[in-house]
């Protein structure tokens, strides 16, 4: 009974984001219902200090990173630089590969450490205008930004800073370049299988006669008027983000050690927001630097602007905030733990255990981070010295780990689906199924990566 009423809460939630109903409004609804049905007595606690306390806390943490993202993609927008970039990539490789140079262009932001959130907001007027040139359905882009952000470049390749590559390391002892090869292979896997997927919908669309669509929300500037930026300019912006959040990830412990004390006699610990910092300063840098070189291109618009990416960083910060809470709920539940017990015990194998384990939680709570950080803080000791028994290195453990998370993560309620979708102005029901194809593809490839160390070694 208890494993049914997760199952409950989860479904009404999947499905009321899948109806494109408010998750702001339903996450405590479906976090309630399950405690109500578990055990009535405990729903003003939970609400107040469960739910409420990790939504605040997640807000409190990211929102800066929202509304800083949000600025520097209207930016972008506002200044031209976003048609400047889509001219000259559809110069340089054709308008026909509209879709591969956005998957391009997120692969490389995120595997320069650009936060994820951050990538949807940069990158999707970049994005809707090379679609729209191409005449590319809109509601391709949320799938694709997802395939170069969401998927290799999140956890797979070795050496990206994602916090999903950086999570095993305080459990199994090793660093963000554990398992290189294994990496490479699952990530071009995750990356071919995923072009050939999207170029099939597109012409799926086209033969359906199909295009870009009009009457979309959050429409970037359909005209510029006057000659465009050279590219050169268009994005160097985009280098600064990537470039300076590398920078500053390494300069701020040094500047300020492993903590900082506060007038209250309070002390913050430096490492655990080193990587919100980094991100928060290359993009107050990135949106100066657009203010500065674009100023008068900017200034007729900024005001409107400014306000519209202000509401729409509220309501993703809120919409991910809400997820989180749900996620806490969810875990603290009895039946999360006859879960997670039982996928325990019913699969020994100790890469197919976290494999399995850390996807299905990492789906239950709607959070690659949070659904790995549960399973390694309940069993990270557990499968590590059954991998070192059974003579698996800590390092292909990591890399398993760490790609698990992001495969089935991307369910309806994901935050990071529904930031996504609410940047592009697109619905579940318009945008979701390319989505999951995502989603099947990069869980497929996490079986495939433990097929190529079981069968023939590769690490």
């Amino acid at each position: 009974m208890s494993v049914l009423i997760i199952l409950l809460a989860l479904g009404l939630l999947m499905y009321a984001a899948y109806r494109g109903m408010s998750v702001i409004l339903f996450a405590p609804v479906a976090a309630v219902l399950a405690v109500v049905l578990t055990n009535p007595a405990w729903v003003p606690a939970w609400f107040s200090g469960l739910f409420m306390e990790r939504m605040v806390g997640f807000v409190k943490l990211y929102f800066p990173v929202f509304l800083l993202g949000a600025i520097f993609g209207k930016f972008i927008e506002l200044s031209g630089f976003a048609r400047s970039i889509i001219s000259a990539v559809t110069a340089f490789i054709g308008a026909r590969h509209a879709m591969l140079a956005v998957v391009l262009v997120c692969a490389i932001l995120t595997y320069g450490g650009v936060s994820l959130f951050v990538v949807a907001f940069a990158v999707y007027p970049f994005a809707a205008e090379l679609f729209r040139t191409a005449d590319v359905p809109k509601r391709l882009i949320p799938a694709t930004i997802a395939l170069g952000a969401f998927t290799f470049t999140m956890d797979a390749l070795p050496g990206t800073p994602q916090i999903q590559n950086i999570i095993p390391t305080t459990f199994f002892g090793t660093d963000t370049w554990a398992a290189p090869w294994l990496g490479v292979c699952g990530g071009g896997f995750v990356l071919v299988v995923g072009m050939a997927y999207l170029q099939w919908r597109q012409r799926a669309a086209a033969r359906a006669g199909e295009g870009y669509g009009g009457g979309h929300a959050n429409e970037p500037v359909a005209e510029w008027p006057g000659p465009l930026p050279h590219p050169a300019l268009a994005v160097a912006p985009l280098l600064v983000v990537g470039v300076l959040n590398k920078l500053l990830t390494g300069w701020i412990p040094a500047a300020y050690g492993r903590t900082v004390a506060l007038p209250d006699g309070a002390r913050v610990e430096v490492e655990k927001l080193t990587a919100i910092w980094a991100v928060e300063g290359a993009l107050v840098a990135a949106i100066v630097l657009v203010g500065v070189v674009a100023f008068r291109r900017i200034r007729v618009g900024v005001t409107a602007g400014l306000q519209g990416a202000v509401n729409g960083a509220v309501l993703a910060a809120l919409n991910t905030g809400s997820e989180y809470g749900f996620g806490a709920v969810i875990a603290a539940l009895p039946g999360f733990a006859v879960v997670r017990e039982g996928l325990t015990a019913s699969v020994r194998d100790p890469l197919l255990n976290v494999a399995v384990t850390t996807n299905v939680l990492s789906g239950i709570t709607g959070s690659a981070s949070g659904g790995m950080s549960i399973a390694l803080g309940a069993m990270g000791q557990t499968y590590l010295q059954n991998a070192l028994a059974a003579g698996i290195s800590p390092e292909v453990l990591h890399r398993v780990a760490a790609m698990s998370s992001g495969g089935m993560d991307t369910l309806p309620h994901n935050g990071a689906v529904i930031t996504l979708l609410t940047v592009t102005g697109l619905t579940h029901r318009q945008a979701y199924r390319e989505i999951l194809g995502m989603t099947v593809i990069k869980t497929a490839a996490v079986f495939l990566v433990i097929g190529l160390y079981t069968w023939l070694g590769v690490q």
